[in-house]
């Protein structure tokens, strides 16, 4: 006999009149009640739990109250145990996560990968674990699988599908379609319409900050919770939303479920939440992955739980099992103790390197991982503030938890303390039947409560005033009716805080919103806000105190979640240079607005003597914490960051020069910066494209001038750099103008050979080599054409006068003329390389317009313009300025003005007749004339022939001919050695 034999009737009575005899919904409603029933009579106490639920907390302390139970297995990841005793550092809400970025045994390219385990006051799970850990002779068990499990297992979507769950059952979009990829944090609105946009906001008197931060909290964590209670699939929620008149999932959950439990007596409820759990159960789709998954949870709790109770000796009688209201009513074959089933085999885990620690979390980021409805979490935990006032029941609360007082030694109701574990009471009698009761009877109808209804109208129309809402009392009371008249609408004898949200974003909102805040976000800071934790000293990592400790001198509370202003006087205080140093890592290693500076750049060869920072640190903890996975402080995990970052398969040239600057300015260069600019050598051997030149010559030509400024002599890689890139960019010259490559690219090559063509000859390059290129190089766009114009001008092989007498041919030619502006972008593109042809550029612009007429002229500017600004827009000032110093800088002076290219050449320069020219004369001079044979042999080798001016050469030595003279007579061996090399 079954204490549910009549409610097993009843229900198959119901099944046969509305099914007509069908055995689908007789089965259903049937084996709920089996379910029920095998939940309350297994051995083992289980209480089933839903997440983020008040009467699941509220039912939860008083059960651990009565029962004392002296172990408590919990439905929760297994090695994540070791971090709560480090919840008393903490305010809540907080999440548990374990992070990895070495992986072993998961796909390439998975990583990094991390999990999430929220906490939040109202929850069961943290008054179960206040209750074990602050109870002595308590033992708290977690028996859920590893995080390195919940990957292991993450179900496999077929490619194309964007539906996933993450590890718990939870629907969340985007889940990836391999193990060790996390999920998606974002999840959907219920079907029954989504929340109103806006999302929570801070607490009253705080910056609003924007939802998106907020929701950013868990970042791309796979979130794992206890007890998940939704639909398994959208056609059932949607049939409950519409008969509920309720908008979203979480609404029809705190009017259906949460209100009648927050008073039930403990049979009451479990019952309930078990008769819940198997209808979502029994309704979920059977021919996925999400259903294998959560059996297999199943089994792997229930083996770590025979597993404990057989090592310990533990009374069954004396424990508690808290698990999902889903779990509670498994029906895997090794359900309860006494099962018969063969031996649960866990598979071993991966040799995943798991980091494990305490980061900051939101109502909002739980809401949007889980698919929570906005607000939803914070209206839970002011029901459950409220029901605690009552003063029904004490909860439970680790000693020197940050938020509140501790309230766990104080007598409850029943008049016994937490702090000592006193005879647990004797088990009663098996359960009576209360569902059938509890399911009958009509619901029980509070009273409306004024007060709290006019305070709350009261306060939103002041809240609305301060944010730019012209709101009035009349608004108030408008609201106040309207809420009442919502409520009756929707069969609510009290309005709840969702028909309060709705009738006054109805009054107030009218059509428009003055500020930043929603009224519907206002109503979320009225009635809790979105509360973020925050994780104590004393439970951050090593990197993490660290940052605080040397950001101390700031003299700033780097807790508050606020953006504050420091300003750094390096020179009168020269003692906060450590401190600009830490923040300028900070800046490159934490989001953007973490640590943003308003005053000061750090660039190579520049030291700002004063600073102005912006700092978010406590709005950003989360980032810090995860840092603090990487290594022991911030200095090394920048240095590994930079290396991974030059020895990443799709590292180029570039990036590695970039890396070598960072490691300079950040790192202070020396060794590590010399490592990263050989990975750049081997990097730009190893290319077989030009995409990257234009940042190579950037970044080259800035380190080149550091490197100069800065040091004695240049790193032996600059110079292996320097001459690898001659030799690099003279093999890929002639190919690069003739294929698809920029015409940018090719111009910063060529700024390439010819800026750094002395140092590269220098170390013992060939200039040869730069010239057959040039010569092997036949372009055809008219770009590359103009850009080989001016290569072969500056390495003297094509005369000035033929290229002007090349770009006159252009123009003459009127089927060239709709394509000279792409012959002018290129001589633009040139000026970079060859700087001495902006003369010749302007000359052939003047040209163009001068002698095009005006049907030409004027279609022809548009292109003109936008093909200067698309190709070469940082050269066009350069081309204006020498502009500047050709054309004549008043109108005045213009009627009269001749350009310099038509101005004819003047005579050559002669002296006075029946005079000969003054022989040059000064101490050069006098020492020249003295040696000449040294003279001839550099005349010799430069191919001039050796010729003397007529006249005296000796004389009368001056001042500083005899300066030169004992100079080198002090230094004999340094004259002789020229001598030497030029064979004199």
């Amino acid at each position: 006999m079954s204490a549910f034999d009549a409610l097993r009737e009843q229900l198959l009575d119901a099944a046969e009149a509305f099914s007509g005899g069908g055995d689908t919904l007789s089965g259903i409603l049937a084996g709920m009640v089996d379910d029920v029933d095998r939940m309350l009579g297994e051995k083992l106490e289980i209480f089933p739990v839903c997440h983020h639920s008040p009467a699941s907390a509220l039912a939860m302390t008083r059960r651990l109250r009565g029962k004392r139970p002296k172990v408590v297995y919990l439905e929760l990841c297994e090695d994540l145990q070791p971090l709560l005793s480090e919840l008393r550092n903490c305010r809540l809400p907080v999440a548990l996560q374990a992070f990895a970025t070495r992986l072993d045994g998961f796909p390439a390219g998975s990583g990094p990968l991390s999990v999430v385990a929220p906490v939040t006051e109202a929850s069961a799970e943290y008054q179960a674990i206040a209750y074990a850990l602050e109870t002595p002779g308590v033992e708290l068990v977690l028996v859920d699988r590893s995080v390195d499990h919940v990957f292991q297992w993450l179900p496999r979507e077929p490619a194309g599908d964007g539906s996933g769950a993450a590890p718990d059952g939870h629907a969340s979009p985007g889940a990836p379609a391999s193990p060790g990829a996390p999920a998606s944090p974002a999840a959907p609105a219920s079907p029954g319409g989504p929340a109103a946009p806006g999302g929570p906001a801070s607490p009253a008197g705080e910056a609003d900050d924007g939802r998106d931060e907020e929701v950013a909290l868990h970042g791309d964590a796979v979130g794992v919770e206890i007890g998940d209670l939704r639909p398994g699939f959208a056609e059932l929620e949607a049939y409950l939303l519409h008969h509920g008149k309720v908008r979203h999932w979480s609404e029809w959950w705190d009017q259906y479920v949460e209100q009648p439990l927050t008073g039930a007596d403990h049979d009451t409820y479990r019952q309930a939440m078990a008769l819940i759990g198997s209808l979502f159960r029994r309704l979920r789709p059977s021919d996925g992955d999400r259903l294998a998954v959560d059996e297999e949870r199943e089994r792997y709790m229930w083996t770590r739980i025979r597993e404990h109770l057989a090592a310990s000796g533990a009374d069954p009688a004396e424990c508690l099992y808290v698990c999902g209201a889903f779990h509670a009513v498994s029906r895997v074959a090794e359900f309860g103790l006494e099962s018969g089933a063969p031996p649960y085999v866990i598979t071993p885990r991966t040799a995943t390197d798991w980091l494990y620690g305490l980061i900051p979390s939101s109502h909002s980021a739980i809401e949007a991982q889980f698919g929570l409805a906005q607000g939803s979490v914070s209206i839970a935990a002011a029901t459950w503030a409220k029901a605690t006032a009552r003063g029904g029941v004490t909860p439970y609360r680790l000693a020197g938890q940050q938020g509140g007082r501790a309230r766990t030694g104080k007598a409850g109701k029943n008049g016994k303390s937490g702090k000592a574990v006193t005879a647990a009471a004797p088990e009663p009698e098996p359960a009576p039947d209360r569902l059938s009761g509890f399911l009958a009877a009509p619901p029980a109808l509070d009273g409306l409560d004024e007060d709290e209804l006019r305070g709350w109208c009261v306060d939103i129309v002041r809240l609305a005033r301060r944010n730019g809402y012209l709101a009035s009392t009349a608004d108030a009371i408008a609201v106040f009716e309207t809420s009442i008249l919502l409520a009756g609408v929707r069969g609510r004898a009290r309005p709840t805080p969702y028909d309060f949200a709705d009738a006054a974003v109805t009054c107030i909102e009218k059509d428009a919103v003055p500020g930043r805040r929603d009224v519907r976000r206002l109503c979320e800071i009225l009635l809790g806000g979105d509360r973020v934790g925050v994780v104590g000293y004393e439970a951050l990592p090593p990197l993490a105190r660290d940052v605080y400790d040397r950001l101390e001198p700031l003299g700033i509370d780097l807790g508050r979640r606020t953006q504050q202003r420091v300003l750094l006087d390096l020179t009168a205080n020269p003692e906060l240079r450590p401190c600009s140093d830490l923040l300028w890592m900070l800046r490159y290693l934490l989001p953007d607005d973490a640590a943003r500076p308003i005053m000061g750049v750090r660039r190579l060869g520049e030291r700002p003597i004063q600073e102005s920072w912006d700092l978010a640190i406590g709005r950003h903890q989360r980032s810090i914490v995860e840092l603090g996975y990487e290594g022991v402080t911030v200095e090394q995990v920048l240095e590994q960051r930079l290396r991974r970052k030059v020895r990443d398969p799709r590292a180029t040239a570039g990036t590695a020069l970039e890396a070598v600057e960072d490691a300079i300015l950040y790192l202070g260069g020396g060794r590590f910066a010399d490592e990263l600019g050989a990975r750049a050598v081997e990097l730009l051997a190893a290319e077989r494209t030009v995409d990257d030149a234009p940042e190579v010559l950037r970044r080259m030509r800035r380190l080149l001038a550091h490197y100069r400024a800065a040091a004695p002599g240049l790193p032996a890689w600059c110079e292996a750099f320097v001459t690898a890139g001659y030799a690099h960019y003279c093999t890929l010259l002639p190919s690069a103008f003739a294929d698809d490559s920029g015409v940018r690219q090719v111009g910063a090559m060529l700024g390439f050979l010819f800026s750094m063509e002395g140092l590269a000859l220098s170390l013992g390059c060939d200039r040869t080599q730069l010239e057959l290129a040039v010569r092997q190089s036949h372009p055809e766009a008219p770009a590359k054409v103009a850009l080989l114009w001016a290569a072969e001008t500056q390495l003297g092989l094509l005369p000035r006068e033929e290229l002007r007498a090349r770009c006159d041919g252009l123009l003459d030619n009127p089927l060239v003329v709709p394509a000279f502006p792409l012959y002018l972008s290129g001589f633009v593109q040139a000026l970079d390389p060859v700087p001495g042809l902006a003369p010749f550029v302007v000359e052939a612009l003047s040209k163009a317009f001068a002698r095009l007429p005006d049907p030409v002229l004027l279609p022809w500017l548009p292109t003109l313009i936008a093909t200067l600004r698309r190709n070469v827009p940082e050269l066009v000032p350069v081309l204006v300025r020498e502009a500047g110093r050709s054309f004549p800088g008043g109108l005045a002076e213009l009627d009269g003005w001749t350009p310099p290219w038509d101005r004819p050449a003047g005579p050559a320069r002669t002296g006075r007749p029946g005079r000969a020219a003054p022989a040059p004369s000064g101490p050069v001079t006098g020492l020249l004339a003295r040696h000449p044979a040294a003279c001839d042999a550099v005349a010799g080798l430069l191919g001039c022939p050796p010729e003397w001016p007529e006249g005296p050469a000796g004389g009368v030595p001056d001042a500083g001919e005899e300066r030169v003279r004992a100079l080198l007579g002090r230094y004999p061996a340094a004259v002789g050695a020229v001598a030497a090399l030029l064979g004199a």
